[in-house]
């Protein structure tokens, strides 16, 4: 995805005119448009497997094989760093395992060898990435507690009458006979597993016919109240209030307390014991976490594509800090539970797939505190919801001010001038 920031910089005010355009009250002001993605044809099939006892544990092993070997290549990495060695790439790092299958890593070749391939590539792209700073150090992945995950080469996948053959297994039914294209070259399949069933995703590059476009723009302000609220008159509300997510959330708190409870039951000296009721229990669990992601995804994909169906020439979102927004322990829950991040990447995605232009606003962009219809900016608290103007008397709610404010923000047609500014203490 390519990325490119215009800065507005101060320009020297108009003496002919009173009006400046809201550029001008703001010292350096950042505009961050997200441009034409090289990936805007690609799209995502994912879909459940049938198995049997016997694939099931094929799938389990090979999960551990993609496991071991990142593990291993980020062992080799570090061992490699500490005695004052360059980066070894991943070619270096598959040369080194191919050597060891010759003597303690023979068991590997009962495994496909593209399991051990993409694991060490990921790792090594994992690490660089660290030494650049974009990511936080690599951790070693736990057999307990990280997901069941391998990769699948696309040229030795086959789709064939809702059916796929990966190497080193029998033929694996689907739960969709005809939603995965058949006879294709696919791009990045994995097998994952999310606690209870085991998924295949592909990528594959398609045509798409990009609709034509009106001149609008629309602001999104994105919240908790109301997860999204449009400057069009749209609002999308917060799955986690839902009824039907409420029930699920309450049941699942039961539950961990049943959980809790039978482990200081079982409990031997200082160790905790897993019985069967509590892998039964944990599993109900798992199961009710995953119906609460579902409902969030299919609330989710309905809303995105419900905004990108008005054919809007740009959308305009807050690039709000939501991982700083979690550190405060009262909004800490519920900011996790409306998951805005999911909700903003969907909508990225699909107004990239019809040519919209996204644009995210300054994260220190003001739009909550100015009327958008004159301009004037003033302070205002988080518990009220209704913003009244005290220069042009306008009333209104306060989510559809801060989005009508965040649609005239890539043009600033004169709706704020450097007086206003100035007299709120902006400029």
């Amino acid at each position: 995805m390519s990325f490119y920031i215009k800065i507005y910089e101060q320009h020297n005010q108009d003496s002919n005119s009173n009006i400046v355009p809201l550029a001008q009250a703001l010292p350096v002001l950042f505009v961050v448009r997200i441009g034409k993605a090289f990936f805007n044809n690609m799209r995502t099939y994912k879909t459940k497997l049938k198995l049997n006892n016997k694939q099931r544990t094929r799938l389990f092993k090979n999960a551990s094989v993609a496991r071991f070997a990142y593990n291993l290549t980020l062992e080799v990495q570090e061992s490699n760093y500490q005695a004052g060695g360059k980066f070894l790439s991943d070619c270096d790092v598959r040369k080194m395992v191919t050597v060891r299958k010759q003597d303690d890593l023979a068991w590997l070749y009962e495994y496909d060898n593209n399991i051990v391939k993409q694991a060490v590539k990921d790792a090594c792209k994992a690490y660089k990435m660290f030494f650049n700073g974009n990511k936080d150090k690599p951790r070693f992945k736990s057999s307990k507690y990280t997901r069941p995950s391998f990769y699948v080469d696309g040229g030795k996948l086959k789709v064939i009458d809702g059916y796929i053959k990966i190497p080193f297994c029998t033929k694996i039914k689907l739960y969709e006979k005809d939603y995965i294209p058949q006879g294709l070259n696919y791009l990045n399949p994995r097998i994952t597993f999310d606690g209870i069933d085991w998924w295949i995703s592909v990528t594959l590059n398609e045509e798409t016919n990009k609709p034509k476009l009106t001149d609008e723009i629309i602001g999104v302000d994105l919240g908790l109240k109301e997860l999204a609220t449009c400057s069009n008159g749209m609002v999308f509300h917060n799955v986690s209030k839902f009824k039907t997510y409420k029930k699920l959330e309450k049941s699942i708190k039961q539950k961990q307390r049943q959980v809790s409870r039978k482990y200081e039951l079982n409990k031997q000296g200082n160790k905790f014991v897993k019985t069967e009721n509590i892998k039964k229990l944990e599993r109900q669990i798992q199961k009710k976490r995953i119906k609460q992601q579902d409902i969030k995804k299919d609330y989710f994909h309905k809303s995105t594509t419900a905004l990108v169906r008005t054919k809007p020439k740009a959308i305009v979102l807050e690039d709000l800090n939501v991982a700083g927004m979690r550190k405060n322990k009262h909004l800490s829950h519920a900011i996790q539970s409306a998951s805005i991040s999911m909700f903003k990447d969907m909508l990225i995605h699909k107004a990239e797939s019809r040519g919209i232009e996204i644009i995210l606003a300054d994260r220190y962009y003001p739009s909550s505190q100015l009327c958008s219809h004159c301009g004037n900016r003033r302070r205002i608290k988080l518990s009220e919801r209704t913003y009244k103007c005290p220069s042009c008397g306008l009333e209104v709610d306060r989510d559809l001010n801060a989005a009508r404010n965040l649609a005239n923000y890539p043009r600033f047609e004169g709706k704020s001038s450097l007086w206003r500014a100035k007299q709120t203490q902006v400029a």
